[in-house]
């Protein structure tokens, strides 16, 4: 393919370009060494190796090869490189430390940064609420569905990753060499954003874990006295101010150094590690000595933890019953007799156990889901409480109650999150030692280990926690502790700060990921717009990129609810992972040479199962965010396809292009399309100049004008000479016909042959067209200009050839006249006339090709007509009515008219014409006999025309021959050749004649001849019949013909003379090629005085029908 880029594909060559703006990726084989033609030679200096000498620039010796493979390295732009120019800066080592060998194993590169990129904010925060809400039962079954999503999917991740050397990348590069730049443009963008908004769900939990658990009193906008929505409302803008100082503070920690952010990672991992293990600390010491953490409640209600002092309504103070703080809560004074709530009145106060331990059997009642609406009381299940439904609605700073509304999808879209992060290793291959043992290893022993790590949690909250205290999402109810941290030993502040320095860590990570996969997107020079943010610092960080991070990031915290954030990043990831599995499942069905991996432990069907299953938690999710990520990346995809750089990777897609036409093609094979599904399958031929330039470009605009049947296009040429001698000129006219198809947007294929001579070229082209099924049914060829020139005499008979060729092959052909004159695809006729002249049944051809152009903008505002024509003995009226009712059915919108042609003598013109043109005919042929042969044929015509050179008067001066086209023609030199000139001159300029048709050129050799005079004259006419004898020797054929032709040229002339086009059926040729030349004559005859003329000749089948 040409490199031709359009205006949205320009863009900057980088250092490691290849010229084209496309970065390229290292490569250890053929051609990519950097070594000088001296170096090379060295190589084969042995006597051994001085056979392969002269293939030294193409084929490497393999101990080189194998050097090279064994030293291969790609290492990405990152952390590493940061770190040593930093050093290099400080002046610590004043010149480069080479770069290392990846020295990473399974476990520091891919298991660790795996298990704390799993782990996060959502199993600290949410997940005893989620239990609580969703119920054991139910929170086991989202649990497993989405790791059971993650563990096939990191199955069909490590079957890619295997498949070949991993260079830096990671995710985005698989899946974009796996799909092809399109899915991996879109899927890529997809995962960059999943990334960050993981960056502003990690920093708002980290806000919400600083401000409601740790510096409560930190609040800018305060939330003490508050209630509902002005509570809820404070909240939020606390949570957009402190996220935008953390986002700020992070994002200028990442810019200033990662190498910061990296070595920070261990100690926020160990925080991860340490705060699990002081769950499970806790559970078991539950089953010992359960942990006093009482809950008061009224009723059943659970009541906030900060309205009362003593779970009491009055206590015994030396014999003396004092009201509580609880009592003044709910009554207007301390007193005893006091107007109190009457849900108060009527309810009885109660403590209990927050966390009654794993051996309580409180399991069976946290069995089940309980689903509550935003503003609904936390109560406990089978405790009674009398209600009165007609009492007014109590005050809501009382009672702990649901903040959001709940149900099991929105738990699914909340928890997926957690499981996230299963990519980590692989966007570290660069860095591993091996990077295909490590990644399937260490990440499907990561997602085994935090699988177990979340089911088994599930399963412990609720055989540990009090129902109402994990329904409590802030601990309102037990003084606002986190209610993970309730559980955990030996104090709840190790599961508080060890969760937010989690949340720091992966909010970190995810500001340092996103911007180098964005980075990577946009070197990889597949979407245009975003090629700016594959610059950065010298060393190579992503400046521009982290910046458009931080401002996505930020529209993250503007939302600054952590359960809303959380839905739009499962989107994202979800889709990324669909396409994993995606992936994998196609290069598996397909079966390409290349795919090969050594982790052998995978199957289409997983694949298919794990993208099912995204493609549903995505629906499940939210519908609504899931439509508006498949829309994003549906238009990512599309702005890829149109205006992207055109990439070769090898990719599944290619391959499933490949699969379908293969199995396409086989289907088309098993017989001939129905006549509803035929379209014209166009093989333009063309020639090309000495500069292998096409000479008929138009031709190309009229193939283009016909591509409303959406059928195909083969553009064909044939280079004369041999294949060895004249391949590179067949390589140039191919980039010609590529280059021009371009210009002209025709959809198709090019093909050049090679041949000893054009005419077996051409036939060549016509034979092996096409493949299988997938052949063309149509010939289109220009009329071939000047074919009355001597030099020109091959160029008719290939002509010729052609017409016989698709007359046999049972191909339709058209023959565009004076196609420099058809509109290109720019113009647009405004109005005018299509005129189709249907003279005998062809299949259909001439009604169907002017609809197709009428498809296009150029010919949309023609209108048709269809002219037929009628004999004697037809009915014209019965023909119209007829014509008007099969174009009805035919839903084909034109005007009709019969015309009719009367039998009638053959005038003398047309004897003169028919005389002219045979010994024009002569005179081509001798031009081709040796000298004798000459000799003996200019004396026969001579003799046979010497009565009427004895009628005729001798010509003043010799004059120029008539040339189609304007076209000139050379002297000939021979004598015999004059006389022969000069008698057709005065033959035809004296001869009277009948009226010739209006706007024809006569077939003489003066341009300024008399066109004949009126057979009004009497005199002339009885000229005319005293020169009988010099037409005897005329074929009664030929002259019915040329009759045929000049009363068909005149009716078409007059009636269509300002069409824009005209349609007509094409005369088959003569079978036998002594008749070649009058063939030509009879056509120009025909078409005679027309501008733009399509003729048409059939195939031999049934094109179009009136049947749906």
């Amino acid at each position: 393919m040409l490199n031709n880029m359009t205006d949205c594909e320009e863009g900057e060559g980088a250092p490691n370009s290849q010229g084209d703006g496309n970065p390229r990726e290292s490569s250890p084989f053929i051609n990519s060494s950097a070594a000088t033609d001296a170096e090379k030679s060295l190589q084969y200096d042995a006597k051994n190796m001085a056979l392969f000498e002269e293939e030294m620039d193409t084929s490497p010796m393999v101990s080189s090869l194998l050097s090279s493979l064994a030293n291969y390295s790609n290492l990405p732009t990152g952390s590493k490189e940061h770190e040593e120019a930093e050093n290099n800066e400080e002046g610590a080592r004043p010149s480069k430390k080479p770069v290392k060998a990846p020295q990473l194993g399974t476990l520091m590169g891919v298991y660790l940064p795996c298990i704390q990129n799993i782990f996060g904010v959502i199993l600290f925060l949410r997940m005893t609420w989620m239990v609580g809400v969703g119920g054991v039962f139910g929170s086991f079954i989202i649990v497993f569905m989405c790791c059971s999503t993650t563990m096939l999917t990191a199955i069909s991740m490590s079957a890619i990753a295997t498949n070949g050397v991993v260079p830096a990348g990671g995710s985005y590069y698989m899946i974009s060499r796996s799909l092809g730049p399109e899915f991996g443009g879109a899927v890529g963008i997809c995962f960059y954003l999943g990334t960050t908004f993981a960056g502003a769900m990690y920093i708002l939990g980290c806000i919400e874990i600083l401000l409601i658990y740790i510096i409560p009193q930190a609040a800018i906008f305060k939330i003490e006295g508050l209630e509902g929505p002005e509570a809820e409302l404070a909240l939020l803008n606390n949570m957009r101010v402190y996220g935008t100082i953390v986002l700020s503070f992070m994002s200028l920690v990442v810019f200033v150094g990662v190498k910061y952010v990296n070595k920070l990672a261990l100690l926020f991992l160990a925080c991860v590690i340490l705060s699990i293990v002081a769950v499970y600390a806790g559970v078991i010491k539950t089953a010992i000595d359960p942990p006093v953490f009482p809950v008061c409640l009224l009723g059943n209600r659970t009541l906030l933890s900060k309205g009362y002092d003593v779970c009491a309504k009055v206590v015994d103070m030396d014999n003396e019953t004092v009201t509580t703080k609880l009592w003044r809560t709910f009554c207007d004074s301390d007193s005893l007799d006091a107007t109190c709530d009457e849900y108060f009145n009527n309810n009885n106060v109660t403590e209990i156990q927050g966390i009654p331990g794993v051996t309580s059997g409180i399991l069976a009642e946290n069995l089940f889901g309980n689903y509550l609406e935003k503003g609904m009381f936390l109560e406990k299940r089978r405790v009674l409480s009398e209600e009165n439904a007609d009492s007014p609605p109590p005050a809501a700073n009382r009672y702990v109650m649901a903040d959001i509304t709940s149900f099991f999808t929105l738990l699914v879209g909340i928890y997926f999150p957690s499981v996230t992060g299963i990519m980590a290793g692989s966007n570290r291959s660069g860095d591993l030692r091996d990077a295909q043992k490590s990644i399937p290893i260490g990440t499907i022993a990561a997602i085994t280990t935090t699988s177990i790590v979340y089911m088994s949690t599930v399963v412990l909250f609720g055989a540990c926690i009090e129902g109402v205290v994990l329904r409590d999402k802030f601990g309102e109810g037990v003084n606002g502790n986190l209610v993970i941290g309730t559980l955990a030993w030996p104090s709840p502040w190790v599961i508080v700060f060890g969760s937010f320095f989690s949340t720091c860590g992966a909010g970190l990570q995810s500001l340092t990921g996103a911007p180098r996969l964005l980075q990577a997107i946009a070197r990889d020079g597949i979407v245009p717009f975003l090629r700016v943010f594959g610059h950065g610092k010298d060393n190579g960080e992503p400046t521009w990129a982290l910046l458009l991070t931080a401002c996505i990031c930020e529209i993250g915290i503007i939302i600054a609810s952590l359960d809303a954030v959380a839905p739009i990043l499962s989107m994202f990831f979800l889709m990324c992972y669909m396409f994993v599995n995606l992936a994998c499942a196609l290069q598996t069905l397909l079966r390409t040479p290349n795919w090969r991996p050594r982790f052998k432990f995978y199957h289409w069907a997983l694949s298919f199962l794990g993208m099912s299953l995204c493609l549903s938690l995505m629906f499940i999710c939210s519908w609504f965010y899931a439509i508006i990520a498949m829309g994003i990346a549906t238009c990512i995809y599309k702005y890829i396809e149109f205006c992207g750089a055109e990439k070769e990777w090898g990719d599944g897609i290619r391959g499933i292009s490949l699969s379908a036409a293969r199995f396409a093609l086989m289907r088309l094979e098993e017989g001939p399309p129905h006549t509803k599904n035929w379209r014209p399958q166009i093989l333009v031929l063309v020639s090309v100049d000495a500069e292998q330039n096409v000479e008929q470009p138009r031709l190309l605009s009229l193939a283009n004008q016909l591509k409303a049947g959406k059928g195909l296009t083969i553009v064909g040429t044939s280079v004369q000479g041999t294949f060895l001698d004249n391949y590179a000129e067949a390589q140039k006219a191919d980039q010609s016909l590529r280059k021009l198809m371009e210009t002209e947007r025709v959809k198709g294929f090019p093909q050049v042959v090679i041949s000893s001579n054009l005419r077996d070229g051409t036939s060549h082209l016509i034979q092996v067209g096409g493949l299988g099924g997938l052949k063309h049914n149509t010939v289109m060829v220009s009329w071939p200009r000047n074919w009355k020139q001597p030099e020109c005499h091959q160029q008719f008979r290939n002509f010729i050839e052609v017409v016989r060729e698709t007359t046999v092959a049972s191909l339709a052909l058209l023959v565009p006249k004076n196609i420099s004159s058809y509109p290109s695809n720019g113009e647009r006729f405004t109005e005018g006339h299509i005129d189709v002249w249907w003279i005998v049944h062809d299949g259909g051809m001439l009604m169907l090709l002017p609809f197709l152009l009428r498809q296009h903008k150029v010919w949309r505002k023609c209108r048709m007509r269809i002219f037929t024509v009628a004999q004697m003995d037809d009915n014209s009226i019965q023909m119209k009515k007829d014509l008007i009712t099969f174009l009805y059915h035919l839903r084909i919108d034109a005007a009709v008219e019969v015309v009719e042609m009367h039998d009638g003598d053959i005038s003398a013109y047309t004897y003169e014409k028919t005389l002219v043109m045979e010994q024009r005919s002569q005179i081509l042929k001798q031009m081709h006999l040796t000298k004798n042969e000459k000799e003996r044929e200019i004396q026969s015509i001579t003799d046979s025309s010497r009565g009427s050179i004895r009628r005729k008067n001798p010509p003043a001066s010799r004059s120029r021959p008539s040339v189609d086209e304007g076209a000139s023609v050379a002297e000939q030199p021979e004598d015999e050749v004059r006389l022969i000139h000069g008698k057709n001159a005065s033959a035809t300029s004296a001869s009277p004649t009948s009226p010739a048709p209006p706007g024809a050129v006569p077939w003489t050799d003066s341009k300024g001849a008399e066109k004949g005079q009126s057979a009004a004259n009497p005199e002339a006419g009885k000229d005319l019949f005293n020169m009988k004898p010099e037409w005897e020797h005329l074929s009664p054929v030929d002259v019915r013909r040329m009759h045929t032709a000049m009363r068909l040229n005149e009716v078409i002339t007059k009636k269509s003379k300002e069409a824009k086009l005209v349609l007509l059926n094409m005369p088959g040729p003569p079978k036998n090629r002594v008749g070649n030349e009058n063939y030509m004559e009879f056509l120009e005859v025909l078409t005679e005085g027309l501008n733009r003329v399509l003729l048409v000749r059939g195939g031999g089948r049934e094109v179009i029908t009136i049947y749906s």
